[in-house]
C-alpha cells in the first residue's frame, strides 16, 4: 500500500474529522487513516486502485479543501 499526506483546509472540530474520515473510508482499498486536527493534515494509506485524485475528490465532496503534499 502507498501512503499519502494531504493538507486539509476547513477542519474545525472533531465532528469535521469524523466526516472527513467517513468520506475517505467510503473509497475502495483504503487502509489506515490518520487525521490531525491541529496540523490540518491527513495521512492516508491506500491501494493501487485508488488515485490521489480520487482521494482529493472525496475530501472536496465532504466539504473541505485538499492539497496532496506527498
Amino acid at each position: 500500500m502507498q501512503n499519502l499526506t494531504f493538507k486539509i483546509t476547513g477542519l474545525k472540530d472533531e465532528s469535521c474529522v469524523r466526516t472527513l474520515a467517513n468520506a475517505i473510508q467510503d473509497l475502495p482499498n483504503i487502509g489506515h487513516i490518520e487525521i490531525s486536527l491541529e496540523k490540518g493534515e491527513a495521512s492516508i494509506e491506500h491501494g493501487k486502485f485508488v488515485s490521489p485524485d480520487d482521494i482529493t475528490q472525496a475530501i472536496v465532496d465532504a466539504g473541505f479543501e485538499a492539497e496532496c503534499l506527498s
